[in-house]
């Protein structure tokens, strides 16, 4: 035959698919006003894998069984999404427990970061907050979410990525453990300086103190020196030792701010080499609230640790078109090879898109939880 007499054959039965198609989505939508009525979850996972066995069986070899598997659980995907808009549409169960605010109560807010003063924690707080509140500090991440967790505190700052570090891995998990979620976020430039004691020459410092990774982030410039190099728990620490010391040998890599609370001069700015690093942090609460202008929502979930099981979650973005800015893996504590999910996508707790395909992904996905809308 010639290849134009099979495309037109091809065509035919690619029409009677749609047609086939069609059908099968308004059987969907009558299902889903009998679930609606019912109270029936949309996600049947044995009876989903019950009929893949049987559409596969019909199949006359290996090849043709995978491929109808594989055309089967897009078919199923796309009734469940059709399902869970239709529910939506209709009020049906799974509201968002989370409270649209018009701003957050920032006036006199008590803020806790971790570190010293003087840190870049601290800077990025008064960047986002300002003056008008009480702030206090505290040795480690784990103390700043159970201080907000408690009532200790309204606002926590945490760092949460660094543009040339990394993700901060103890945040990610330190979300999932605690009921704290995200409010807002706020984007530090960091501008290593070093510092010392006023009226100290460069001629003058044999040891340095910083933290590791500020040190690395500095290598180019201490390369051309013979300084001891010393790590510290982080900067501020750094420039509070010098200070306190009294040692004119002595120097500190932190930022400008530091320098500022401790009363050291800057002897030498944006030593770090990368002017572009930045650290994203975030402002944490215990109160499941967003704001109205929010356009960023993070989420966290798990997978059954199975072909595919990835796949199937994401496309719930894609469907409902909201676009994924960022995804990150952690492992599950005593679950070796399996891993949950960090997404941060574009949206608002009141798009009716957002809460489609949030409900879709908490029907089919294990332990999604909402870390925030901001």
């Amino acid at each position: 035959m010639e290849l134009t007499e099979l495309r037109e054959q091809i065509d035919e039965i690619d029409a009677q698919i749609v047609e086939l198609y069609e059908k099968r989505m308004e059987v969907s939508r009558q299902v889903a006003e009998y679930k609606l009525g019912t109270g029936k979850k949309v996600f049947d996972r044995q009876r989903e894998a019950e009929k893949l066995s049987r559409v596969k069986a019909l199949t006359h070899n290996e090849w043709n069984g995978r491929g109808v598997q594989e055309l089967f659980e897009q078919i199923m995907s796309m009734s469940r999404k059709l399902q869970y808009r239709l529910l939506s549409e209709e009020g049906g169960p799974g509201r968002l427990p989370f409270i649209e605010v018009e701003q957050l109560k920032t006036q006199e807010a008590r803020v806790v970061y971790q570190g010293a003063e003087g840190s870049y924690s601290q800077a990025a707080m008064l960047a986002y907050f300002g003056e008008q509140i009480k702030s206090f500090h505290v040795d480690t991440f784990r103390d700043a979410m159970s201080a907000i967790e408690e009532g200790c505190a309204d606002f926590a700052v945490l760092p949460i990525e660094n543009s040339t570090a990394g993700i901060v891995n103890e945040i990610y998990d330190l979300l999932q453990e605690y009921e704290n979620y995200i409010v807002g976020e706020q984007i530090l430039q960091v501008e290593h300086c070093l510092l010392a004691l006023p009226g100290t020459e460069l001629s003058d410092i044999k040891t340095v103190y910083s933290h590791p990774q500020s040190l690395m982030q500095s290598a180019r410039f201490l390369e051309d020196f013979t300084w001891s190099q010393i790590s510290m728990q982080n900067n501020a620490f750094a420039a509070e030792k010098v200070a306190q010391e009294q040692d004119r040998t002595q120097a500190a890599i932190a930022g400008e701010h530091a320098g500022k609370v401790y009363g050291l001069e800057v002897l030498r700015k944006g030593i770090n080499h990368s002017d572009t690093n930045s650290t994203r942090f975030i402002i944490v609460t215990n109160q499941k609230i967003f704001r109205r202008d929010a356009r960023k929502i993070s989420i966290c979930f798990e997978v059954p640790h199975k072909s595919g099981s990835l796949y199937h979650m994401l496309s719930h973005f894609i469907y409902n078109d909201l676009n994924m800015t960022k995804i990150e893996s952690r492992p599950i504590e005593d679950r070796s090879w399996e891993y949950r999910f960090f997404v941060d996508f574009e949206g608002n707790l009141a798009d009716s898109a957002v809460r489609n395909a949030l409900r879709g992904l908490r029907e089919e996905a294990r332990n999604m939880k909402i870390l925030g809308n901001y």
